[in-house]
């Protein structure tokens, strides 16, 4: 049975596939962008999976987990590029949340509904 990847090595993975299979990196700004573009094409798929909007012919072969998957490629590309350690962000970001939000959602009436 193999080990769960972890943030940190897939990190690693994706920035051994960009010096090898893909050459370099695009600048920060083109991922940016490429980011922007993918996380359109998770949200058409998402409207019409779980929304009002119905499916095109082109939008039937579109994979909703693979477009997750895009989405994060391109934000592990951003975090490697700008220098930023995925898990220890996640890790802090969790920390602010569990303070910030203690109380904040179980005393919101609109999700006890």
């Amino acid at each position: 049975m193999t080990e769960p990847l972890t943030i940190e090595e897939a990190q690693k993975r994706v920035d051994g596939w960009i010096k090898t299979v893909g050459v370099r990196y695009f600048s920060e700004l083109t991922n940016m962008a490429i980011l922007t573009e993918e996380v359109g094409e998770l949200a058409r798929i998402m409207a019409r999976t779980y929304g009002d909007q119905s499916f095109k012919k082109s939008d039937l072969a579109k994979n909703l987990a693979d477009e997750m998957a895009d989405v994060l490629w391109v934000l592990i590309c951003l975090a490697n590029q700008t220098g930023v350690d995925l898990t220890d962000a996640f890790e802090k970001n969790m920390a602010k949340k569990n303070e910030r939000d203690a109380t904040r959602h179980l005393e919101n009436p609109k999700l006890r509904q």
